[in-house]
């Protein structure tokens, strides 16, 4: 076994055909991973042992869905590395299937669970491609429930890969907070653990002066902060988070995503992101998402 100064780290990268695996990798890459797509999970223990021949130190590996059939030997794999001193993450890239199929439509490839075309009726091939969805989701349920989720759905490239970096410079075996603000005019997000509406509040979007800005700019902070209910809401959240993350690190949780959600995506819930970040980070490993902003 490595000692904890020596020892490997390792990035899996599972989840749907479409959801942006390739992105997530060549980020991995960028940061200085040695990136392996489509590993056969056989062939895990043995590829990880011999990159800790070579001294490697991080790698980050890609599994899908054409592995199906040896899929579920990959927990009992990442507990055997785990055992052996080896620093595992488990990604899970996911998009809902309104996405997925306009990913696959627009670039003309075919879902690798695709049965043979069952004629040309457009109807037909649509049909043809949800089921192949869905059936991947269900081969991939447990991998999901074992990782850290991150939902492609409408982010950029860009923001995909900002997640990615942010996610695996963060320590290796403690709880990560991860705070995100998102319109619920865009969907709320697959990958939150708590979701909270905070679309009651007072919105900065009807004072003129601060339509344009967004939470994290200093006006808005400064209107925000004289609002009776925006004060109460900070404070029960927190208080929700505080009674409850002790017991979650406990479960041998490594991410925690608590996602703010408000009309637009602009101001209240980018504010109250902020704002939760700055509480929990002396305790707590804190990350910082604005979907709709584009900011980490």
């Amino acid at each position: 076994m490595q000692n904890s100064a020596q020892a490997m780290e390792m990035v899996l990268i599972t989840g749907m055909s479409g959801s942006g695996k390739s992105v997530a990798l060549h980020a991995l890459e960028d940061a200085g991973f040695y990136c392996v797509d489509n590993l056969p999970p056989e062939l895990l223990l043995p590829f990880v042992e011999l990159e800790q021949q070579h001294q490697a130190r991080r790698i980050a590996i890609a599994m899908d869905v054409r592995s199906a059939t040896s899929l579920p030997l990959v927990p009992h794999h990442l507990d055997t590395l785990r055992s052996r001193g080896v620093h595992v993450k488990s990604l899970f890239l996911d998009a809902d299937t309104e996405t997925l199929v306009r990913r696959y439509s627009e670039s003309r490839r075919k879902h690798p669970l695709s049965q043979p075309d069952p004629g040309n009726r457009a109807q037909d091939a649509r049909r043809a491609l949800v089921e192949a969805i869905e059936l991947e989701r269900t081969l991939l349920t447990t991998l999901r429930e074992q990782a850290h989720v991150i939902d492609s759905s409408i982010i950029r490239a860009a923001q995909l890969q900002g997640y990615v970096k942010a996610l695996i410079s963060a320590p290796t075996g403690q709880l990560t907070l991860v705070f995100e603000s998102f319109a619920f005019k865009r969907g709320v997000p697959s990958d939150a653990d708590y979701v909270f509406d905070v679309r009651m509040l007072p919105n900065p979007h009807y004072e003129p002066a601060l339509r344009d800005l967004t939470g994290r700019d200093q006006p808005v902070a400064d209107y925000l902060k004289t609002q009776a209910e925006v004060a109460l809401m900070l404070q029960h959240i927190t208080h929700f988070l505080e009674s409850w993350l002790d017991a979650l690190a406990r479960d041998h949780r490594s991410y925690v995503t608590v996602a703010i959600g408000c009309t637009g995506g602009q101001h209240r819930s980018v504010y109250l992101v902020e704002q939760l970040s700055q509480r929990f980070t002396p305790q707590w490993v804190t990350l910082v998402r604005h979907r709709e902003i584009g900011a980490l």
